[in-house]
């Protein structure tokens, strides 16, 4: 007998086709009728019928749809069917899947070769599928407009800290538990959220985001000025510091404060000043205008616009003592105020000056004056609306009801305010931040805070059109360099 008419003799001896043995085990699947597949199978296992009726009931399949593929014979005795399969959950709702059946002739039969994974890929080698309890928010935090907030707004941590004010809600999730115990979630049901609208503008928000876009260590929070409703914080700040609780030194941006001390004392924006490059305090240390800059006499206005060192360091601790400058400039927040936006924050601070090395620095943001860039955004609202007040990320009383009662308002004297305006005017317009692309009607300060053994901060606050802000980029160098751009991309892109 030839080997051809061989192993024809021997095919025909082998019982059925695996056309048959798949179709026949698909439909017993489909009944649900584990006894008849389990007949199909070559060696069950001693669980199989457990694996089955377990895996349904954990996963509180009510419905089961099964569709074959195309037959594959992968040799002589073997063969396999790709499926897709749709179960049913009670808690979920359809969920699909991909698997393979796999055949061979054994004992002179077409049978399956079962294991764990037919019923589903991921229970391969002892994986685990099981429904689990999981928590999520009851609320939907969107921005002032009840608009979804931009995508990388680089707000996640002050919308966490806001979402975790509220209750969350339980929700079903099929999950698996993978060989190496680590958890996948495959399919979920969200609990039901309600949206809850913040103080965050779609417009502003998306344009501060945009605008650190490629910037590392940085933020901007900017706020309406007339409310106190925080409009935009975007914080890119690493290391874990944020824009609302972590204080820097403010460098030249704390003059706005400063000034506004000094107006008290009778000295006006249009008064002659003296601004050479270096002024030494009688009996202490010299301080120094960058770059050793000597403008002569000159307006008090014009000396905000430069920022003048000299100056400023030689009017405060002349016309002001130490105590008194203390109790000027904590009417701006800088006694570590704490401010309830909903998802906390401080102000700034700065100690009674031990002597007139420590006054000086002080004076110039130095020393012991620190504060956040949601601190100086303030600053900036101040001037623009002539009142210091709070400020917010929750509409109405919300953040007060969650975390206390705000400081209380602070109105600025009127020639102050007006006198505040004009400085920073200058300062875009002829000063430290002119020519910077910063758009028409813009006003602010420019900031440089030395950082013992590192690369200076850069600082730029400032306002326009009820939008005041803050712009803070650690170790980046000087304002105008670092900060100012930022802020001119940021105006220009609400």
């Amino acid at each position: 007998m030839g080997a051809g008419a061989f192993a024809v003799l021997a095919a025909n001896s082998t019982h059925g086709s695996p056309q048959q043995t798949a179709q026949s085990y698909f439909t017993a699947w489909r009944r649900g009728d584990v006894p008849a597949m389990r007949r199909l199978v070559h060696q069950a296992p001693a669980d199989f019928a457990q694996r089955h009726t377990s895996l349904s009931a954990t996963l509180r399949v009510d419905a089961l749809e099964l569709t074959p593929g195309t037959l594959r014979t992968t040799g002589d005795d073997s063969a396999e069917v790709p499926f897709s399969g749709r179960r049913k959950l009670r808690d979920l709702g359809w969920w699909d899947f991909q698997s393979t059946l796999r055949l061979a002739v054994r004992e002179n039969a077409w049978q399956v070769i079962w294991a764990p994974e037919t019923l589903h890929p991921l229970l391969k080698d002892n994986g685990i599928l099981e429904l689990a309890t999981v928590e999520g928010p009851s609320v939907e935090l969107v921005t002032a407009e009840g608009d979804r907030l931009p995508e990388d707004n680089y707000a996640d941590h002050y919308l966490e800290k806001l979402s975790a004010a509220y209750p969350v809600k339980s929700a079903t999730a099929l999950q698996a538990i993978m060989p190496d115990d680590s958890t996948r979630v495959l399919l979920s049901k969200a609990p039901k959220t309600k949206r809850h609208k913040t103080t965050l503008s779609r417009p502003v928000q998306a344009a501060a985001a945009r605008a650190l876009d490629g910037v590392t260590d940085a933020a901007i929070v900017a706020i309406r000025s007339s409310t106190g409703e925080i409009l935009a914080v975007a914080d890119r700040l690493a290391d874990g510091d944020t824009a609302f609780s972590t204080l820097f030194p403010p460098g030249s941006t704390f003059k706005t404060v400063v000034a506004a001390a000094l107006m008290q004392t009778g000295l006006s924006t249009s008064d002659l000043v003296e601004c050479p490059g270096r002024y030494q305090i009688p009996g202490f240390r010299p301080f120094d205008n960058a770059g050793g800059a000597d403008r002569g006499s000159i307006s008090f206005a014009e000396s905000f616009a430069h920022s003048c060192n000299t100056t400023f360091v030689e009017q405060a601790t002349t016309r002001l003592e130490p105590e008194e400058f203390t109790e000027a400039v904590s009417q701006w927040g800088f006694r570590g105020v704490q401010l309830p936006t909903g998802a906390g924050g401080v102000c700034g601070q700065m100690r009674v000056p031990e002597d007139m090395n420590w006054f000086g620095s002080d004076v110039i943001g130095q020393g012991s004056v620190q504060a956040t860039p949601l601190c100086m955004a303030m600053v900036a609202a101040a001037v623009e609306s002539g009142v210091w007040r709070s400020p917010r990320l929750l509409p109405g009383d919300e953040a007060a009801n969650q975390e206390g009662a705000p400081p209380a308002d602070v109105p600025l004297e009127e020639g102050m305010a007006e006198g505040l305006r004009e400085m920073m005017r200058a300062v875009v317009e002829y000063g430290t931040g002119a020519e910077s692309g910063l758009p028409e009607g813009t006003a602010g300060k420019t900031g440089t805070a030395e950082v013992e053994g590192q690369k200076d901060h850069g600082w730029f606050i400032g306002y326009r059109d009820d939008v005041a802000f803050c712009v803070f980029v650690r170790n980046g160098g000087s304002g105008r360099s670092a900060a100012v751009p930022i802020a001119a991309r940021f105006l220009q892109g609400i």
